[in-house]
C-alpha cells in the first residue's frame, strides 16, 4: 500500500481504520455510541500508551495528546467529506497523499484508496455492528 513505515504513517493507517468503524457504527443511530466511545478511548488509550513507550515524558504527554485528538477529528472529517465525494476519488486520494503518505515522494495512493473503499464497503454490508463487532475490554 506504500504507506511508510514510521510513527506517523503507522499513526495515520491506525486513524484510518478507527474512523471508518466509528462511521459505520454512527450509522446504527444511538444504540451504538457506547461501542463507539468505547472504541474511541481503546484508540486514544493506545496512542498514550505509545508516546510513553517511545519516551515522551509525563509533562508532554497531555499536549501531545491533544494535538493527536485534534488530528483524529480533522481526519474523520475529511474521510467523511472524501467518501461523500465518490464516485469521484480525487478527495479520497489527495486526502491519503496528504496524511498517510506524507513526505514519499513517490507516493501512490490508489492502493490505500481502493483498500479503504473495501473496507468502508465490507463494513457497511454488515447486518449489525454491535452483534458482529465483540464487546470492548474495559482494562
Amino acid at each position: 500500500m506504500d504507506a511508510p513505515d514510521t510513527v506517523e504513517g503507522r499513526f495515520e493507517l491506525l486513524t484510518l481504520h478507527v474512523i471508518l468503524i466509528i462511521e459505520r457504527l454512527r450509522s446504527e443511530g444511538e444504540t451504538s455510541a457506547a461501542s463507539s466511545q468505547a472504541l474511541f478511548d481503546a484508540y486514544v488509550r493506545d496512542l498514550d500508551g505509545a508516546l510513553r513507550e517511545m519516551g515522551v515524558g509525563d509533562l508532554t504527554v497531555g499536549k501531545r495528546m491533544r494535538a493527536l485528538g485534534g488530528a483524529f477529528y480533522g481526519r474523520a472529517a475529511a474521510y467523511r467529506a472524501a467518501f461523500e465525494a465518490l464516485p469521484d476519488r480525487t478527495p479520497l486520494e489527495q486526502l491519503i497523499t496528504r496524511t498517510v503518505m506524507g513526505e514519499a515522494a513517490d507516493a501512490e495512493p490508489a492502493a490505500l484508496a481502493d483498500y479503504a473503499m473495501r473496507c468502508r464497503a465490507a463494513l457497511a454490508s454488515s447486518d449489525d455492528m454491535l452483534t458482529a463487532v465483540p464487546s470492548w475490554p474495559n482494562p
